[in-house]
């Protein structure tokens, strides 16, 4: 399902792209960007997420990141495929709405992963999410065996 209210970032072009190999299906994968953003990148109880499009999301990153206000919402969900959202944060993204997709893959050996975060106002902004999404990977990949776990 697609939003009928697609945020206009034209005039910000800077844009971030990443791939991880996850060792994970892509359906745990999905769910953890959907639904179980606390097992992961949020802090446990302060994470109010519905895997809807259009409904709005926030959450504060874990403690050991700095607890910092995020929100969003859905504005593409594809199940086990495609999650795209809005992300918006004061000191991340100066405020700016910036627009994150992300693909999965199945494959041999799990799921390919492929973000595109977009919409940044200035390349510094850009480079520290580039430069800091990766580790925000290695904690989905042991949220998601977590997950499994229970």
């Amino acid at each position: 399902m697609k939003s009928k209210v697609i945020p206009d970032i034209s005039s910000r072009p800077t844009e971030m792209k990443l791939e991880r190999q996850m060792n994970a299906s892509a359906d745990q994968i999905y769910d953890a960007w959907t639904q179980h953003f606390d097992c992961w990148f949020a802090e446990p109880g302060e994470c109010m997420m519905t895997p809807e499009v259009d409904k709005p999301y926030f959450f504060r990153t874990r403690k050991d990141w700095g607890s910092h206000p995020h929100h969003g919402r859905f504005v593409e969900l594809e199940k086990n495929k495609l999650v795209v959202m809005t992300w918006q944060t004061q000191g991340g993204t100066n405020g700016y709405e910036t627009v994150i997709r992300i693909e999965l893959t199945p494959n041999d050996q799990g799921t390919l992963m492929r973000m595109t975060h977009s919409g940044f106002a200035d390349e510094k902004s850009c480079q520290g999410h580039k430069d800091n999404w990766p580790a925000a990977f290695d904690f989905l990949e042991e949220g998601v065996k977590k997950l499994i776990r229970s």
